[in-house]
């Protein structure tokens, strides 16, 4: 495979924002046989029949013959920290494809030094599919394995695209509302913007919104669903509204892109003001549950352990999505400065992290239940008697993998 060309670092973040992604061992250890030694001059014969490796608890992460290579993974967006799972596990002799918005290597654990023995392609959302959900995207290109899932739009496609989401490389979701300190100081919380009748400009389509509306956490009055991710309105009107965004990414750009705004923002999760959903987690389709079994159950630890050590050490990752996204050359760049940040916060935040238990990447059924119930309770077009167990399961995560 070809290698890759140096990292190149972009100055500055893209103006449209983001939109709202353990194996076991070998058995076949040869066995002494039941047989006495004869005679005890003889010595046996030294049959290393499989000597130790020298990659420790990576030993053994062998995912050819059982899982496709390439193991197609469809992002919701261009490569960015969020996804740093993926980029974790995509080796140096990566090869990016700028027509195609991916990006193709060897599938590594331990920081790239460890082969698993197939590739692993990681193809770009967004704009790069005509902004399709990628569980639609995989309903119409079969080539596609795996692809991001959340919650909300899943509980909204039971009917005509299902998928049963395996791993959450995300505890929490990263979507926030953010505002103007200097004009809202009172302001500490989303629910807070509702008697001052603060317009939250939001993307058309969104769940929350709605969800919060019936909570009475927000007035209908107040949602203007027309943000297409451009600074431009929240500067031009001097923080007086409202906006959506991601927690890992607007206050960085904010304060250090955005010269024009130049100072910090205030924001809460949509996670902390009470719609839990698990974004971004790794999906099938429901029918491939069964057919991609023998690869889930060896490749989900590993991306398990990728959450991990990508949290504990990006740097790697972060050159490959960086100059990905340098080779793609569109209107999104990326640049260490919003990289390094969105790790930090991530961290900062929770929302990257172990459950409530000490294992990375499982689902709490409770939680996405109260979703389905929430959304149900704002009058969307949720199917009667829909369970967590139908949207996500833990059957291939490994209990002893967390931070």
């Amino acid at each position: 495979m070809t290698r890759k060309r140096a990292p190149r670092i972009v100055a500055s973040i893209a103006v449209l924002g983001l939109v709202a992604a353990a194996c076991g061992g070998n058995d076949d250890d040869a066995e002494p046989a039941d047989e006495p030694a004869a005679e005890p001059a003889a010595e046996p014969a030294d049959e290393p029949a499989e000597e130790p490796t020298d990659e420790g608890d990576h030993a053994g992460h062998d995912l050819s013959g059982v899982c496709p290579s390439p193991l197609v993974i469809q992002t919701d967006w261009f490569p960015e920290s969020e996804h740093g799972t993926l980029y974790e596990m995509v080796g140096d002799d990566y090869v990016v494809d700028v027509e195609g918005r991916r990006v193709e290597g060897s599938l590594v654990v331990a920081g790239g030094t460890v082969d698993t023995g197939i590739d692993i392609q990681v193809r770009a959302g967004g704009p790069a599919i005509g902004f399709s959900a990628p569980r639609v995207q995989m309903y119409a290109d079969d080539s596609i394995h795996i692809g991001y899932s959340s919650n909300d739009g899943a509980i909204l496609a039971t009917e005509d695209a299902p998928t049963i989401a395996v791993m959450a490389p995300l505890e929490k979701n990263p979507q926030i509302v953010m505002w103007d300190p200097e004009t809202y100081p009172d302001v500490e919380t989303i629910a807070d913007l509702k008697p001052l009748g603060v317009t939250v400009n939001v993307f058309a389509g969104g769940t929350f919104p709605d969800v919060f509306v019936a909570q009475g956490i927000l007035d209908a009055e107040q949602i203007d669903p027309s943000y297409d991710g451009s600074p431009s309105r929240f500067i031009a009107e001097a923080g007086a509204i409202a906006q959506q965004g991601f927690a890992s990414a607007e206050p960085y750009n904010y304060e250090n892109v955005f010269e024009e705004w130049g100072k910090p923002v205030k924001f809460q999760l949509i996670h902390d003001a009470g719609f839990q959903i698990y974004s971004q987690p790794l999906a099938v389709k429901t029918g491939d549950v069964e057919t991609l079994r023998p690869c889930l159950e060896k490749f989900i630890p590993i991306a398990q352990q990728a959450t991990i050590d990508f949290a504990n050490s990006p740097d790697r990752a972060i050159g490959v999505i960086i100059d990905t996204v340098a080779q793609f050359d569109d209107f999104w760049v990326y640049d260490e400065g919003v990289a390094n940040f969105s790790v930090q916060t991530m961290k900062d935040l929770g929302l990257k992290g172990n459950g409530p238990d000490s294992t990375v990447g499982n689902f709490d059924l409770d939680r996405v239940q109260a979703a389905i119930d929430a959304m149900a309770s704002a009058g969307m077009d949720v199917p009667e008697g829909l369970t967590a167990e139908q949207l996500v399961t833990n059957e291939f995560i490994d209990e002893s993998i967390g931070f």
